[in-house]
C-alpha cells in the first residue's frame, strides 16, 4: 500500500468508528475525561462543604487544593515509566480502579486530618493524562500525533469544567432536593464520582489494545530513570530532578503552618524530618540515575538513540507556566469570581453569582479546552515550525494572565487572611461578561500551548515517550503546586500578574533551549529501536 492507501497515515477522521485506532482514541479520552471530573470535584464544592461543615475553614480548602496536586508530581514519574514497562492499557486500567477508593473515602470523611491524607492519595488521578499520550502516540504516525494528542488532551481536560459545570447541580439539586439528601448532598455527590471512575477502569481493560497490528509495543525490561544521551545531558536530568521532590518540600512547610483542634497539623520535627526523607529519596533518584547512565554512556550511546534534553526541559518550563497554572486557576476561580463579584445582587436581592453561577462562569477556563487544545495540536502539525508555534502561544499565555489581574483592582482594608480585598474593576453585569471574555481569551493560550507541548513531546525520543511525557507532567504539577502555595499566600491580583511573571520565564527557557524535532512532520510511523535494557512485546 502506499501512504495515500493506507488510512493509518491519512488524516484522522473523528467520526469514523471503523477505524481502530479512532476508537482507541474516544475511549481514552473519555479516561481521561473522568480522571478530571474526579480530580477536580473539589473545588466547584468548597463553598458548599463550607457551609455544612462547621469545623472546615477556608485556610482548610486551601491546604487541601494544593494536597490535591501535591502527589500527581511522583505519581506522574512512577506512571510514566510504568507506561514504558507495561503498556498504557494495563497502567489505566490500574490507575482508574486505584483511584476510585480515596475518591470515595474523600467523599465521607469526618475530619480534616482524613480529607487532607484522603486528597493527597487522590492526586494520584492526575497522572491519568501522561497514560493516554504514550497510548495516542501508538496509533498515530508524527505527522497527525498532534492533532490527535490535542484532541484527546482537550476533550479530557474537559472534565474539569464539566465537574465546575455539573457537580454542584448535581449534588445540591438532583441529589439535595430531589432525592431529599440534604445538607450532606455533596458527600453523594463526590462519592457517585468515584464510583463510575472505578467501574470505566474495569471497561477499558476489555476495550482498547495498546499497538495496532503490525507494530510491536517497545518496553523495558524494568522502570529506571530516564536514559540521557551524554554527560551534559545527565547533569541537567539530576538539576531538572530537584524541584520534583523541592515542591513535595514546599507543600509540607505550607502544610506545617495549618491548626487543627488549636495545634499545628505538622510540628517541627516531623517537618525536619519530612525534609530530611525528600533528601533522601533524590540522593536514592541521584545514585540510580547514575548506576545506569554511567555505563551506558561510557559504552557509548548509538546515534538512533540520541536525542536532545534541552528540548525535554524547555517543554518542563512549558508545562509548568501553562498546565500548572491552568490546575491553579481552575482550583480558585470558583471562589474568585464568588467572591469579587459578590456585590452584584439579583432582582430579589440575593447574590447574582452563586456558587452554582461562579461554577459555570469559571468554568469557561477549562471549557474552551475542547477547541482550544486541539487547535495547538493542529497548529502545531499544520505550521512550518513547531518551537515558533510553541513560542507564540507561550506569549499569548503572559499576555492573557496580565489582562486577568484586571478583573479586579484592590479596595481598602484586608480579608479575614490578612491579604488586600479586591472588588470588581468596574461594576455592572457588563463587566462581569467582559471578565468572562478576558478568561476565556487566557485560556485560549493557555490550553493551545498544552496541545502544541504535547504535540512535540512524542517526537523527541519515541522510545521514552512515558518518561519524557511523565516528566513534562510532573512539571505542570510543580508549577499547580508552586502557584497554589503562592496563592495562598497572596491575593488574587497579584496571583494574576505572578502567573503572568512565570509565563515570561518559560519564554526565555523555550527560546533559548528548544530545538526543532527532527521527522516532525514525517507521514509514516518510526518504530522505536530496542537497547539492550528493552525488550518487545506484540
Amino acid at each position: 500500500m502506499t501512504n495515500t492507501d493506507n488510512p493509518a497515515d491519512q488524516p484522522p477522521q473523528l467520526l469514523d468508528f471503523n477505524q481502530e485506532r479512532i476508537r482507541v482514541l474516544h475511549f481514552t479520552w473519555i479516561a481521561f475525561f473522568m480522571t478530571f471530573y474526579v480530580w477536580f470535584n473539589l473545588a466547584p464544592l468548597a463553598t458548599t462543604m463550607r457551609n455544612d461543615l462547621d469545623w472546615l475553614t477556608k485556610e482548610h480548602v486551601k491546604i487541601l487544593l494544593i494536597c490535591n496536586v501535591a502527589l500527581t508530581i511522583p505519581a506522574r514519574i512512577v506512571v510514566g515509566a510504568l507506561i514504558d514497562r507495561l503498556g498504557s492499557r494495563i497502567v489505566f486500567t490500574g490507575l482508574m480502579i486505584t483511584m476510585s477508593i480515596p475518591a470515595i473515602w474523600f467523599a465521607f470523611a469526618d475530619s480534616f486530618t482524613q480529607q487532607m491524607i484522603s486528597r493527597l492519595l487522590l492526586g494520584g488521578v492526575g497522572a491519568g493524562f501522561v497514560v493516554g499520550i504514550k497510548m495516542v502516540a501508538q496509533w498515530f504516525p508524527p505527522k497527525y500525533v498532534g492533532r490527535a494528542e490535542g484532541f484527546y488532551a482537550g476533550w479530557g481536560n474537559f472534565g474539569s469544567a464539566f465537574a465546575a459545570m455539573t457537580l454542584p447541580w448535581f449534588s445540591l439539586t438532583v441529589l439535595g432536593r430531589w432525592f431529599d439528601l440534604g445538607d450532606g448532598a455533596w458527600r453523594w455527590g463526590m462519592a457517585v464520582n468515584g464510583l463510575v471512575l472505578g467501574i470505566y477502569g474495569v471497561m477499558y481493560y476489555f476495550l482498547v489494545r495498546d499497538v495496532p497490528d503490525g507494530r510491536e509495543l517497545v518496553r523495558t525490561k524494568k522502570a529506571e530513570p530516564m536514559m540521557c544521551s551524554s554527560y551534559k545531558d545527565l547533569v541537567q536530568y539530576l538539576l531538572w530532578s530537584i524541584p520534583l521532590v523541592g515542591a513535595l518540600g514546599v507543600l509540607a512547610w505550607r502544610v506545617s503552618n495549618v491548626r487543627v483542634d488549636g495545634d499545628f497539623i505538622i510540628s517541627d520535627t516531623t517537618l525536619y524530618l519530612i525534609y530530611a526523607g525528600l533528601l533522601v529519596v533524590y540522593l536514592g533518584h541521584v545514585g540510580k540515575t547514575l548506576h545506569v547512565n554511567l555505563p551506558y554512556l561510557k559504552a557509548g550511546v548509538p546515534d538512533e538513540e540520541k536525542y536532545h534534553f534541552g528540548s525535554v526541559a524547555a517543554l518542563n518550563s512549558t508545562y509548568f507556566a501553562n498546565f500548572g497554572a491552568e490546575l491553579a486557576v481552575v482550583s480558585m476561580l470558583p471562589a474568585f469570581f464568588e467572591n469579587t463579584f459578590e456585590p452584584l445582587r439579583n432582582g430579589s436581592g440575593g447574590p447574582l453569582v452563586t456558587a452554582t453561577i461562579a461554577g459555570l462562569v469559571a468554568s469557561s477556563f477549562a471549557f474552551v479546552n475542547l477547541v482550544a487544545r486541539p487547535l495547538g495540536g493542529y497548529l502545531s502539525d499544520y505550521l512550518p515550525s513547531r518551537k515558533r508555534t510553541m513560542l507564540v502561544y507561550i506569549l499569548g499565555i503572559v499576555v492573557g494572565f496580565f489582562l486577568m489581574a484586571f478583573i479586579a483592582k484592590w479596595t481598602t482594608g484586608v480579608d479575614d487572611d490578612g491579604l488586600k480585598n479586591i472588588v470588581p474593576m468596574f461594576g455592572g453585569l457588563t463587566w462581569l461578561v467582559i471578565a468572562v471574555a478576558i478568561t476565556i481569551f487566557a485560556s485560549v493560550f493557555v490550553q493551545g500551548a498544552e496541545g502544541a507541548t504535547f504535540a512535540i513531546i512524542p517526537m523527541v525520543n519515541r522510545r521514552m515517550t512515558g518518561q519524557i511525557a511523565g516528566m513534562a507532567g510532573a512539571y505542570g504539577n510543580v508549577g499547580a503546586v508552586i502557584y497554589l502555595v503562592i496563592f495562598s499566600l497572596v491575593d488574587a491580583r497579584t496571583f494574576f500578574f505572578i502567573l503572568s511573571a512565570g509565563a515570561a520565564v518559560s519564554f526565555a527557557i523555550t527560546f533559548l533551549m528548544l530545538e526543532e524535532p527532527k521527522d516532525a512532520f514525517s507521514e509514516t510511523f518510526h518504530d522505536e529501536v530496542p537497547t539492550p535494557n528493552r525488550t518487545t512485546h506484540g
